[in-house]
């Protein structure tokens, strides 16, 4: 079954990296470098952070295919 990036881990980061842009649009429009940088930091902490929570346990397994998900069947002939 697909789970279309709905686990915490990626929730988490998401929101981490979406932090991220929206405070560095804020330094950049009020003109503010440092508060600029942070935002800047923070998306690749969000990514870091995603992927420690994946391997953890919160994120997604590994993917299965169609063939993969489904038990063999044995034919009789």
């Amino acid at each position: 079954m697909a789970h279309h990036g709905n686990t915490p881990a990626a929730w988490t980061g998401v929101i981490i990296i979406l932090v991220g842009f929206t405070v560095g649009g804020i330094g950049l429009m009020v003109g503010s470098w440092p508060v600029f940088w942070v935002g800047v930091a923070l998306c690749p902490i969000g990514a870091i952070v995603g992927k420690i929570m994946q391997k953890m346990g919160l994120g997604a397994g590994p993917h299965q295919t169609a063939d993969e998900s489904e038990p063999a069947r044995e034919t009789s002939g």
